[in-house]
């Protein structure tokens, strides 16, 4: 279990693009991915807008091996250009001698979205407004016409997973967790945890996933979780903002290549940061809430900091999970005074999830890379839409401007539906 863990590769398909530096540069410009919903009609609906993943066309990261996963889903689509990605940077497109059953996948990877006008086209030839109920056997006639197969599977949550092992040749261990919105955190976590016992030298990991689609919407719409600033979308996500109304949902994908250090360094590879502490908890609580006191949260922090073996005042930056909705913003700033004191006022501590949106099941993965980048770089990213402090939120939450800092060491909390929470750190490899 002493194997160190670091990360070699990065790549990501964002609401503001789909390569590190120039999304990286968007980010600390406090530039916003968020715009009207083109995916499909949104104007009855109580939130019009989401953070789009725009022009993206997964032929221009496969090349000729497109043909081979030209029907996956749109989720799996972004999983596969963002691996892509993160392969190259690793330097393994040139590694044919890495051991196959040596490299393995884990995702939080959300369901593929649903066939949603040929589903409904089906439910309503099966409507029999006499008996005011489904017909099945006419539903099915419908369905069995114009529901696609492969389109019917490509819904699972597990499919991204297997188009990567197929992809990369990835023979060893294969897992798929749906955790809601600390998904990749958790599948980062776990993939770590893999490595450092010996059942992989190399992990591909991180997250996948796209709710803009009638159904999500309207199940965030039904539980009141989404902002509905509709006249003002470009500044809708307002994290730890005092006039917070909600998320905005977005989409997207964040993939990063977990190895064995020895493995790494054996091959020459450059290394961009050290996993050095995973902590994961569950509030056993309220499948929508966290707790009121942020137990889970505080644990979740708390276990990550004793797993790296360091205190809170080794941290240089919090990436929050920060969603801009009235509960998780102010239980997540007491869990981080609880378990920080009284340095919780001095670290800064941001969300980008206000520029990117969240991403669900993808959110960690790419709050993790932007962790890399500015320990890479020495700047922590702002918190944009920050205009009016909240007395639950008394924070330094780095407010519309990024920030130079000597940053070496990172702590990224998700925290998920089901009363999930997850936590990283990295370092800085001298």
């Amino acid at each position: 279990m002493n194997r160190r863990v670091v990360i070699t590769g990065m790549g990501w398909v964002t609401p503001l693009g789909h390569d590190l530096e120039s999304v990286w540069q968007r980010l600390l410009r406090g530039e916003s991915g968020v715009a009207p919903i083109t995916i499909f009609d949104a104007r009855t609906f109580p939130t019009q807008f989401a953070a789009e993943v725009k022009d993206f066309d997964l032929r221009r990261f496969l090349g000729d091996r497109y043909a081979a996963h030209q029907t996956c889903s749109r989720n799996t689509g972004f999983a596969l250009a963002a691996a892509e990605m993160a392969w190259r940077d690793a330097g393994l497109s040139d590694r044919p001698d890495v051991p196959p059953d040596m490299i393995g996948v884990y995702l939080g990877g959300g369901e593929g979205p649903i066939d949603f006008p040929n589903f409904v086209a089906a439910a309503i030839a099966g409507w029999d407004p006499e008996q005011r109920r489904l017909d099945a056997v006419r539903w099915a006639a419908v369905a069995r016409e114009r529901l696609s197969a492969t389109t019917e599977f490509e819904q699972n949550p597990n499919c991204a997973a297997g188009h990567l092992a197929c992809r990369f040749n990835a023979q060893g261990p294969n897992f798929n967790t749906l955790t809601a919105c600390a998904a990749s955190t958790q599948a980062l976590g776990e993939a770590a945890m893999l490595i450092r016992r010996g059942d992989a030298d190399i992990m591909i990991s991180g997250g996948a996933h796209s709710m803009i689609h009638p159904l999500g919407v309207t199940g965030f719409n039904r539980l009141t979780a989404l902002s509905t600033r509709n006249d003002s979308c470009l500044t809708a996500s307002r994290p730890f903002d005092r006039t917070r109304d909600g998320f905005v949902l977005g989409e997207g994908a964040g993939i990063l290549i977990l190895e064995e250090y020895e493995s790494a360094r054996r091959r020459g590879a450059r290394i961009l940061a050290e996993v050095l502490g995973y902590g994961s908890t569950a509030d056993a609580f309220r499948v929508t809430d966290m707790h009121e006191d942020g137990r889970g949260a505080i644990a979740a922090m708390r276990g990550a900091l004793a797993d790296a073996g360091l205190e809170p005042p080794d941290i240089d930056y919090i990436s929050a999970h920060g969603t801009g909705t009235e509960e998780n913003d102010k239980i997540e700033t007491l869990a981080i005074r609880q378990v920080f004191g009284d340095y919780a006022r001095k670290v800064p501590i941001s969300s980008v999830k206000s520029m990117f949106g969240h991403l669900i099941a993808g959110a960690g993965a790419v709050e993790l890379i932007t962790c890399v980048l500015a320990i890479r770089d020495g700047v922590v990213p702002p918190t944009a839409n920050y205009r009016e402090p909240d007395p639950n939120c008394d924070l330094d939450y780095v407010p519309n401007e990024p920030r130079r800092a000597n940053v070496r060491t990172c702590l990224s909390n998700s925290f998920g539906f089901g009363g999930q929470n997850d936590t990283l750190i990295i370092r800085a490899v001298a």
